[in-house]
């Protein structure tokens, strides 16, 4: 890694830190004025209630920052542009979201059909790009194969069933990064630390642009704690949480590190399955087996507190993401 790379992705960090740090003094008041308050879910800890009318939509603070950054530090590294584009297109979706429920008062926002359509057509398309004009080809590497077998262990699925895989990477991490952010700082403070070990992935795989945009991409998200941590002056909304994951879902589409997104994103991963198993239990076995999900809400129920919750995930992120890297031997 030259010195060159080193300087930019220092560079890429600290502007995308500078422009959310900067842009939350300006962007919380006009959305207080506004009123595009969160709505609490009167089932949720009681606590929460306390929180209704809090500004949200604030994911466009750290978007904000993240574009600007890769744009000014990656040039026209087209790896940095594609996950620059993916992550704008996701949070345009959540903004639209997020619009039509907070301004226009239609609870549900998009319709469920809508929201996922435009999350898949994102994330073929970024697909089908990868295999075609980024020649990235179809492999997909596989977490600690040089550990269990002594070399690489690489998958080649065909060209149509490649960009399938994709679409799943993607949509199912942007949604998985969605359910996570419950908590002040929760997904904000996860999505940091798993973009800062993507942007050792994307250097080991040969993919400097990649590394600028996440390397922008965790000083967004650190930016945005010092309004989102708690007590949380700003919620990010699906405009944010949508964009987190869909950079994320891009970032390991470039560097055929798929498979080592569900090790590094840890806390994704168990926050989802915790929702699944509850539906499954209760519809099947007329049961809850948590007290609330997705699971942040299960240690709140049972007597944590928000912040100890909070920081207890960021250190299960840590540990997820040096495990993820170990993998990598």
């Amino acid at each position: 890694m030259s010195l060159a790379i080193d300087y930019k992705i220092v560079q890429a960090f600290m502007i995308a830190l500078v422009v959310s740090l900067a842009l939350g003094p300006v962007l919380i008041p006009l959305l207080r004025r506004l009123k595009f308050g969160q709505n609490i879910r009167t089932d949720g800890p009681q606590r929460h209630l306390s929180k209704a009318g809090t500004p949200t939509m604030g994911g466009v603070i750290f978007v904000a920052g993240t574009l600007a950054a890769g744009l000014y530090a990656g040039g026209g590294d087209r790896d940095a542009l594609v996950v620059l584009g993916v992550t704008l297109g996701f949070a345009t979706i959540g903004f639209m979201d997020d619009y039509i429920k907070v301004a226009l008062k239609r609870s549900l926002g998009l319709r469920a059909r809508e929201k996922l359509l435009g999350q898949v057509l994102l994330a073929a398309l970024l697909g089908a790009l990868a295999v075609t004009v980024l020649d990235r080809g179809t492999g997909v590497a596989v977490p600690f194969g040089t550990l269990l077998t002594g070399h690489h262990v690489v998958l080649e699925p065909v060209p149509w069933l490649y960009v399938i895989f994709s679409v799943v990477v993607v949509v199912g991490t942007a949604n998985a990064v969605n359910l996570t952010d419950g908590l002040d700082g929760l997904a904000a403070g996860v999505t940091a630390v798993a973009a800062l070990a993507y942007v050792a992935v994307s250097l080991l795989s040969g993919s400097p642009g990649t590394a600028l945009a996440m390397a922008a991409l965790a000083g967004g998200c650190i930016g945005f704690l010092f309004y989102n941590r708690h007590p949380a002056r700003v919620f990010m909304g699906d405009t944010g949480s949508l964009a987190l994951g869909g950079a994320l879902g891009a970032a390991a589409v470039l560097t055929r590190s798929e498979l080592f997104l569900l090790v590094i994103g840890g806390v994704f991963v168990l926050e989802t399955l915790s929702v699944i198993l509850q539906v499954f239990s209760f519809q099947v076995f007329g049961r809850r087996i948590l007290r609330m999900s997705p699971l942040h809400h299960h240690f709140e129920l049972g007597g944590w507190s928000e912040t100890r919750v909070v920081r207890t995930f960021w250190l299960a992120s840590v540990i997820f993401a040096a495990l993820g890297l170990y993998g990598l031997k």
